[in-house]
């Protein structure tokens, strides 16, 4: 029985399978290519109940601005910054600064174009959607709406803070 598995692998079957190279000539296929586009409609395997994950904004809690704020470090302070100013280490390198969170526009937009802007990109910002997970993208959004709020508070807006000040 062993015998048998062994001179098995020595099959040239097995290792050496025809195959098209990339962009190569595949007289099968219409158009005699071998790189096809995919039919109208199609969904990658995963990706439906992936997007569906981004049409729900998950509870707001300690742990999702948590997680928010460590995504936005990673991914966001290059160009961001920290506080969400837009200056962040690449702009000060000289790439263009992003727009600052703490403009107005920005105030009032919704979580969801936060969420839109870090999927599609948004000016020369690109597309995050195959880098940032839908739950993560929320977390992000979520995050810099604290950021946002930080920036305008005032000590009368936190309950019981004026009391603790010296």
């Amino acid at each position: 029985m062993t015998a048998a598995c062994l001179t098995a692998c020595d099959d040239p079957s097995m290792r050496v399978q025809n195959r098209y190279e990339v962009y190569g000539k595949a007289p099968l296929f219409p158009g005699g290519a071998e790189t096809q586009t995919p039919a109208p409609g199609t969904v990658a395997q995963g990706d439906a109940a992936y997007d569906a994950d981004l049409d729900t904004p998950p509870h707001l809690d300690a742990a999702l601005l948590a997680r928010g704020k460590e995504r936005y470090e990673a991914i966001c302070t290059p160009c961001h910054g920290h506080s969400g100013h837009g200056d962040g280490m690449i702009v000060q390198r000289g790439f263009p600064p992003p727009p600052s969170f703490h403009e107005d526009r920005l105030r009032v937009a919704p979580a969801r174009y936060v969420a839109d802007v870090i999927t599609k990109g948004y000016g020369v910002m690109y597309p995050y959607a195959n880098r940032v997970a839908p739950r993560d993208r929320w977390a992000i959004a979520a995050y810099i709406r604290a950021l946002q709020l930080s920036q305008g508070a005032r000590v009368a807006d936190v309950p019981g803070l004026a009391e603790r000040l010296p």
